[in-house]
């Protein structure tokens, strides 16, 4: 038996005038703390005045619930952001050289140690006759 599978798992539902629940919930929780900034500050400087952090905060959230930018939302936006600026180096791109090297946040890697490894690359026939030197031992 067939089964159907969605093809766009990843996409978030939604569920109240467009917004999902993650979206509604960055919402409310700016929202509810921009309100309690405005109770806490309306007694002693006026409503008027204590409104403006109040609207800055709901923007501030509106922002942060809809962003999207290239299919990612607002913290892997950052996350990303934060990892190019950390590992900005790391990856030299070569045409016809298998470049890809695995990154990871919070690690910086010298220079020193990327030629060492762009190096190894290039070695990388002499590695491969080798090998086939040892498996021909075999």
């Amino acid at each position: 038996m067939q089964y159907k599978i969605p093809v766009q798992i990843e996409n978030e539902d939604t569920i109240f005038l467009g917004l999902s629940l993650r979206q509604i919930i960055i919402i409310m929780i700016g929202s509810g703390f921009g309100y309690m900034i405005f109770k806490s500050l309306e007694g002693s400087v006026g409503p008027e005045i204590a409104a403006i952090p109040l609207v800055i905060i709901v923007i501030i959230s509106l922002f942060v619930a809809l962003f999207k930018n290239s299919e990612m939302t607002f913290l892997p936006f950052i996350l990303n952001v934060l990892r190019l600026s950390l590992n900005e180096n790391v990856r030299v791109w070569n045409k016809g050289v298998a470049s890809f090297s695995n990154l990871e946040i919070g690690w910086v890697t010298s220079h020193s140690t990327i030629k060492a490894k762009m190096e190894t690359k290039w070695h990388y026939t002499e590695v491969q006759d080798d090998l086939s030197e040892k498996l021909a031992k075999l």
